[in-house]
């Protein structure tokens, strides 16, 4: 077994730990190449090159689609579901373990120099590579991502223990554990959301950001902050670090209906991360941890953070007069 991360917990299973150690493996190399920033010509679009929901791709996409396949080819790894793949790939037949995996998040990002990451889960290998992976991500053996920023860190759940934080070090390209993360702040005045697409928005969604715009002088007497980056991963590490909120609601837009964030890939194993550092993760009303996926490709409205935070998201689908004030509506002034 290669050593990439140099401390999982304590009675790991054998072939789920051999599978995280390749992963980080990969993450480790992808973050070397990464900070090649432009001598690598890898960081460049591929050509009217899509991936399997339509989306551009850039060249370190496909390479870090084709690395992963590479070091999980033999492993305990049986199925490959991937963002960038437009079916599920079979690896081993005589493996235990289905892998579901946005191979780099944020691509679009790499231009602009903003972390981008690997969001990863691994649930048992069933008969069929859909049904290994068309499961609710509450049956997550583990789950993580790798944030290539300014420091490359690895953050992992495995089952319903709690949420481990990890920093790579660059001379031995190994990810060194810092320990459990720290339970999500409760009190945050950030909140992070797309406000160029407000006019789209759902009334519930469009009054939980009116009343936050109005700051101290509004119903809720206090100010806020706005973040957007662009990047889940860049998003989540913020969040698990400092609190606050991340809204990619559905709007009214055609191909949005259901936002655009996959639901297999990006939202379950960012949920199951975000409960297991005890926050809340939704589509806006329901965990998202309960959604059994549809299809391969399924997208999902994301609002995750504070567990305070997100459940007053859910008040206000509770409540979805847009002209009604907080302060007097059935969504009160107890979750802010």
């Amino acid at each position: 077994m290669t050593t990439a991360i140099d401390r999982l917990p304590d009675g790991i299973a054998p072939d789920l730990a051999d599978s995280l150690q390749r992963i980080a493996g990969v993450a480790a190399k992808l973050a070397h190449r990464i900070a090649r920033g432009g001598i690598d010509e890898a960081l460049g679009a591929v050509d009217g090159s899509a991936n399997a929901d339509g989306d551009a791709q850039k060249a370190l996409d496909v390479i870090a689609d084709e690395a992963m396949c590479v070091a999980l080819t033999p492993s305990a790894v049986r199925f490959y579901a991937s963002e960038e793949q437009h079916e599920v790939v079979e690896l081993n037949a005589q493996g235990k373990l289905a892998l579901v995996i946005d191979p780099l998040d944020g691509s679009s990002n790499i231009d602009a120099n903003v972390s981008i990451g690997t969001i990863f889960g691994l649930y048992p290998a069933e008969a069929t590579g859909e049904a290994s992976v068309l499961r609710p991500a509450r049956e997550l053996l583990a789950s993580g991502y790798a944030i290539y920023g300014p420091h490359c860190g690895l953050v992992l759940r495995l089952g319903e223990g709690a949420t481990q934080a990890y920093v790579l070090d660059p001379d031995t390209r190994r990810f060194r554990l810092t320990g459990p993360m720290a339970a999500i702040p409760a009190e945050s005045t950030e909140y992070a959301i797309n406000a160029s697409n407000y006019r789209h928005w759902p009334a519930p969604i469009r009054s939980y950001i009116d009343d936050r715009l109005e700051g101290a002088e509004g119903p809720l007497g206090r100010d806020f902050n706005m973040r957007w980056v662009a990047s889940l991963v860049a998003e989540t590490h913020r969040i698990l670090s400092r609190g606050g909120v991340f809204l990619y609601p559905g709007d009214d837009r055609k191909g949005y209906e259901q936002g655009r964030l996959r639901l297999i890939y990006e939202c379950g194993p960012i949920g199951h991360l975000v409960e297991g550092a005890g926050g809340l993760a939704t589509d806006g009303r329901q965990p998202i941890a309960d959604r059994v996926p549809a299809h391969l490709h399924d997208r999902t409205p994301f609002v995750f953070g504070s567990a305070n935070k997100v459940g007053r998201v859910a008040d206000y689908f509770e409540k979805p007069d847009a002209d009604e004030s907080a302060l007097f509506g059935a969504r009160g002034l107890f979750r802010t």
